[in-house]
């Protein structure tokens, strides 16, 4: 029988997946917990089937909160919209977001009060290791859109980014750096174009 404490020599308690995501926390493809996102994801599409399919604003409105699993007041979304997990995502009030539009959002969006966003954006808060033998890992880093934000369509904000209050990102830019408040920038990759 060993004096040692069985509770010492247990492995170390690991966080939840999705809460080392939203802390910038690299996860490993030998990661125990990886099927869980693949699980999750699958989970939200199904919710993600009925919304897209719903011409009802309220029924979208009522959907759109179950899969963000917090209420949401006074948004209108032009169905579809995808999102592989919606508990990293708050939406403020009078936001209005078109159609087309995809969050990958594992690392965090935020969207603030009066946001914008055209059709066919994509919100990306997630990227890959470079170094080749971890490549299939994932690093999440959040995005926030500040109040009266414009987001054109089909622009791509890469993780990391805040786009300033006011801003206006232009059509197809890809957005790689911080906006700050009250400029315009587009192209790819997005640059100051000038101020509001």
């Amino acid at each position: 029988m060993s004096d040692k404490d069985p509770i010492s020599e247990a492995a170390p308690f690991q966080k939840d997946i999705f809460e080392r995501l939203l802390a910038g926390e690299a996860i490993l493809p030998n990661d125990p917990q990886l099927g869980r996102l693949r699980e999750e994801a699958f989970a939200v599409k199904a919710l993600l089937n009925q919304m897209n399919n719903s011409s009802n604003p309220d029924e979208i409105a009522q959907i759109l909160s179950i899969i963000l699993d917090t209420k949401v007041q006074d948004v209108t979304v032009f169905t579809p919209l995808y999102i592989n997990y919606g508990k990293h995502i708050s939406i403020g009030k009078n936001v209005f977001i078109n159609f087309d539009c995809t969050f990958l959002a594992l690392g965090g969006i935020t969207i603030e009060d009066d946001v914008l966003i055209g059709p066919k954006v994509s919100l990306i808060t997630e990227s890959h290791p470079l170094h080749p033998e971890q490549r299939k890992g994932l690093i999440g880093k959040p995005i926030h859109i500040k109040k009266n934000a414009w987001i054109g369509a089909n622009a791509t904000i890469l993780p990391g980014v805040t786009i300033g209050e006011n801003a206006i990102v232009a059509a197809g830019a890809v957005v790689s750096k911080d906006v700050p408040d009250n400029t315009i920038v587009g192209g790819i990759p997005a640059k100051f174009i000038k101020n509001v």
